[in-house]
């Protein structure tokens, strides 16, 4: 696809650049991060004097003070921090940036993409494990944690995609992601659904993701291999295949890589080779949201092992 080059004006640029700077001058001070999160969404919302009424302790109106203390996440829960096999510290600290992140995208600043592309890149570089450079992340990305991505150089990642990290995510150099993806790094037992295993799922380098498609957890997206529009994808796809359908299978490979790679068919499913110990530490209370009973008919409890 041949793309027109577009440029801001000189002095519209440079007030973006220094907003950008702004912004990470304080994500990397000595700061408490959970403040100075609070500080720039009330900047981005253009809502600064009732954050700083609030802050100050002053009167105000009970949905305005509402408003107001949420910009700080550590006046907000988040749906992460139920995971209990999460390591704290990390996950918190994940969880401030990860609240910007989805707070940036509610303001009128994340539809200026001259501006969204940098910042973004801005919070991917203190929120990720690690991210490349020329990294260029869309609107309406979810990331379950953050802490567990790691992303190589010159990604692009479009609107609405899924990026869980609830297990780890490994992202190649020049990966293309389309609208609506979802990559998978956990799943839950077929029965018991609190029963919850994560895996490290890794896409390679070169290769692409089309609309809606669904990478399971613990896959692997081979080197240079393309995923189609809506597949579903349940096992490795390998080096320069195409794999399309639901459940998706390697239909050919791309011209051009014939001698280098595999015929094609169906794909191996090799997540338990990528599954991941989660040893839980620390005191916490286990919490059963369903309250279902799983003894299949016929069994008791006392013999439902």
């Amino acid at each position: 696809m041949t793309k027109r080059h577009v440029e801001l004006p000189p002095e519209v640029q440079a007030r973006i650049d220094q907003a950008v700077a702004f912004a990470d001058r304080r994500l990397s001070s000595d700061d408490p991060t959970g403040a100075v999160v609070g500080e720039l969404l009330a900047e981005l919302h253009g809502d600064r004097r009732a954050y700083e009424r609030y802050l100050a302790g002053r009167s105000q109106a009970p949905l305005e003070r509402a408003r107001a203390a949420s910009y700080d996440p550590r006046n907000a829960l988040t749906e992460s921090e139920h995971w209990a096999e999460q390591e704290l510290q990390e996950l918190r600290e994940a969880k401030y940036l990860n609240y910007l992140w989805r707070g940036f995208d509610g303001s009128p600043l994340a539809n200026n993409i001259a501006f969204a592309l940098p910042f973004r890149r801005l919070l991917a570089s203190h929120l990720f494990a690690e991210v490349g450079e020329d990294v260029r992340l869309f609107g309406g990305i979810k990331i379950q944690c953050g802490h567990n991505i790691v992303m190589g150089d010159n990604v692009v990642v479009h609107n609405d995609v899924l990026l869980d990290d609830r297990g780890e995510l490994v992202i190649g150099d020049r990966v293309s992601i389309a609208d609506r993806s979802h990559l998978h790094t956990h799943s839950h037992d077929v029965v018991d659904q609190s029963d919850v295993t994560n895996y490290r799922t890794v896409v390679d380098d070169d290769a692409r993701l089309g609309y809606d498609s669904m990478v399971n957890a613990g896959c692997r997206v081979g080197t240079n291999a393309m995923v189609g529009a809506g597949a579903m994808v349940r096992g490795d796809v390998p080096d320069h295949h195409i794999a399309v359908g639901a459940p998706a299978e390697s239909v050919k490979v791309k011209p051009g890589w014939e001698t280098v790679a595999h015929e094609p068919g169906p794909l191996e499913n090799r997540a338990a080779e990528r599954q991941l110990d989660d040893d839980l530490t620390g005191e916490f209370e286990a919490v059963d949201e369903f309250g279902r009973d799983l003894t299949p008919p016929g069994r008791s409890d006392s013999n439902a092992d």
